[in-house]
C-alpha cells in the first residue's frame, strides 16, 4: 500500500494562513497609508532621522500634539477638500 499524498503535518495550512496574515496586513498598512493613519509614525521616523543626523534639537511631539498641528496646517491651508 502506498503513502497518501496527504500528509499529517498540516504544514500547507501553516503556510496558507501566514500567507493569508501577510495579504492582511499589507492591505492594512496600505489602507493606514492612503487614509493617512500613519502620518504620526512617519513624523517620528522623519523626526528620528533629523535628530539622528544632528538637524533637530527640539523634542517630537507628543501623538495629540502632532495631530493637532495637523489640523491646524489644514485649516491655514486647505487643499483638495470639498468644504
Amino acid at each position: 500500500m502506498s503513502p497518501s499524498p496527504r500528509t499529517s503535518g498540516g504544514s500547507g495550512r501553516t503556510t496558507a494562513v501566514a500567507a493569508v496574515r501577510s495579504v492582511l496586513a499589507g492591505a492594512r498598512a496600505y489602507a493606514r497609508g492612503v487614509l493617512g493613519a500613519d502620518a504620526y509614525e512617519r513624523y517620528l521616523e522623519h523626526h528620528r532621522a533629523e535628530e539622528a543626523a544632528g538637524r533637530c534639537a527640539a523634542p517630537a511631539m507628543t501623538e495629540r500634539e502632532f495631530w493637532r498641528d495637523h489640523a491646524d496646517r489644514q485649516d491655514a491651508n486647505p487643499q483638495g477638500r470639498c468644504c
